[in-house]
C-alpha cells in the first residue's frame, strides 16, 4: 500500500493540560481540504504493554479491574503503561509479576497496535508468555485486582460474547488464536491450548 504525505498543516499548538502520564494539546489547522479547523489531541507518555500469559495446562490468566474512565468493571489481560525508557518487553514483565504474581521463562512479542488513534499518539505492544512459575506479586495502589484462570478458548469465547471490551486483550487474545489456527505458536503452548 502506498504511504502519502501529511495533508494536514498545523498552524498553532498549546498544550492545554498536563500530568505525569498524558498531555492534551489543542491545535489550529488546516484541514485535508484546506478548511480551517482545531484538533485536540492526547500524548501518551507511557507505552502500553499488555501480556497474554498462557500455563501449561492451556489456561489464560485474566485480570478484572474497575476502569475509572468507562466507571465499568473490565476483565483483561495483565497490562499497563511503562516508561519510554524501558523496553516494552521489561514494561510487560513488571506487569505480569506485580498484577499476577508470575513471571515466565519464555517471551514472544505477538503484536503491535495503535490505541484511539483518531485522537491519541498511544501504542501498544503484546506478547506471549509461556512457562510461568510464581513470584510475588507488587499490585499498583491504584489497583484492587482479581484475578482468574480461564481455558485459553473460553477467553476466545468471553470476546466473542462481548464480556472482554479492553481493545489490547481482544487484540493480543485474537492474534494468539490466529497463530494457532496457523500453526504459528510455540510447540509447548500450541499443546497446552489444543482442544
Amino acid at each position: 500500500m502506498e504511504e502519502t504525505k501529511n495533508p494536514w498543516t498545523v498552524l498553532s499548538l498549546a498544550t492545554v493540560y498536563e500530568n505525569k502520564w498524558i498531555r492534551v494539546d489543542h491545535q489550529e489547522v488546516l484541514v485535508p481540504s484546506g478548511a480551517p479547523g482545531v484538533y485536540g489531541t492526547i500524548h501518551f507518555k507511557h507505552h502500553a504493554t499488555a501480556v497474554v500469559p498462557i500455563d501449561g495446562n492451556g489456561n489464560v490468566m485474566l485480570v478484572g479491574q474497575y476502569r475509572f474512565p468507562l466507571r465499568a468493571y473490565s476483565w483483561e489481560i495483565p497490562e499497563g503503561g511503562g516508561s519510554r525508557s524501558t523496553t516494552p518487553l521489561e514494561s510487560a514483565q513488571r506487569e505480569l509479576r506485580e498484577e499476577c504474581g508470575l513471571a515466565a521463562i519464555h517471551w514472544k512479542e505477538i503484536l503491535g497496535v495503535d490505541l484511539s488513534n483518531s485522537v491519541t499518539d498511544e501504542r501498544g505492544t503484546a506478547f506471549l508468555a509461556w512457562e510461568l512459575f510464581e513470584t510475588e506479586a507488587e499490585p499498583d495502589e491504584t489497583e484492587k485486582l482479581q484475578l482468574a484462570r480461564v481455558p485459553f478458548w473460553d477467553a476466545i469465547d468471553r470476546v466473542k460474547r462481548g464480556e472482554i471490551r479492553d481493545s489490547l486483550s481482544i487484540a493480543a487474545l485474537l492474534r494468539v488464536a490466529l497463530m494457532a489456527l496457523q500453526g504459528e505458536l510455540p510447540e509447548q503452548v500450541a499443546r497446552a491450548i489444543s482442544r
